[in-house]
């Protein structure tokens, strides 16, 4: 079923989508988190649409309505029921509220890579003190920061994805939104590669590599927030277990 470019009627049409039912599985498994994750169940609806429902009752309403708003995020149209959650087909109405998300997270938090240095020293300076095994570092640092970005996780749950329509208009606001996940996908990849080499070079007390990026801020002095973030999170001193094993890396090279 298919909401029409009205967004007033249901259109039947050809059953779930490939893909859907397992889409559907990771959004809802990820929003429910460890709680009720394990619990989550879905199944395809005769014509079309899937239906979702969870084994613990506790929080039941809580986590349908979690759900539904993610899944709507995704361009879906969502009923909420008393012991379960239906997920009807695209809504034209769900598939330009997401394009305008990704749109606004281009221009607004994606655009901002001096707070991706800034998160991403603050992670790896408390790790270092903590004792977090510094080869482990830049792989934990681009993690938390992807979780803090939000786009990666939800990126990857559409992973075999067969998205498609009988209708023209909601073919036409498919691709739309296809185009700009898509930028959305390289620039959270840009973010997670700044976040990996800030995490290396605290971790190596390194100087600061210089991560230009258009728009960022520079000071008069002509080094930029990034630069300086590092230059103060930095040990003054290398350990000895980061020689060794910058060493051994060069040797390799």
């Amino acid at each position: 079923m298919t909401m029409d470019a009205s967004g007033g009627s249901w259109v039947a049409e050809d059953p779930v989508s490939r893909g859907q039912e397992q889409v559907v599985q990771r959004i809802c498994a990820r929003v429910a988190g460890p709680v009720a994750g394990a619990g989550v169940h879905v199944a395809s609806l005769p014509l079309g649409g899937v239906e979702v429902w969870l084994d613990n009752a506790r929080h039941r309403w809580r986590f349908h309505h979690r759900m539904a708003r993610e899944l709507r995020l995704a361009g879906w149209h969502t009923e909420t029921g008393p012991d379960r959650l239906l997920l009807l087909g695209w809504s034209a109405v769900g598939l330009s509220h997401r394009a305008r998300m990704l749109g606004a997270a281009l221009t607004g938090r994606l655009a901002d890579f001096d707070r991706t240095a800034f998160t991403a020293v603050m992670i790896a300076t408390r790790l270092c003190h903590a004792g977090f095994p510094v080869e482990e570092l830049p792989a934990e640092v681009e993690a938390r920061c992807g979780d803090a970005l939000r786009w990666p996780a939800r990126l990857a749950d559409l992973d075999g994805l067969e998205r498609r329509s009988s209708l023209e208009p909601l073919r036409l606001r498919l691709a739309q939104v296809a185009g700009l996940e898509a930028k959305v996908l390289r620039r959270c990849g840009e973010h997670l590669a700044l976040a990996s080499k800030v995490a290396r070079t605290v971790a190596g007390g390194a100087g600061p590599v210089r991560a230009r990026v258009s728009g960022s801020r520079v000071s008069p002095a002509g080094t930029g927030l990034t630069e300086r973030l590092v230059c103060v999170s930095v040990p003054n001193s290398v350990p000895d277990d980061v020689t060794g094993t910058a060493m051994s890396a060069g040797t390799a090279k």
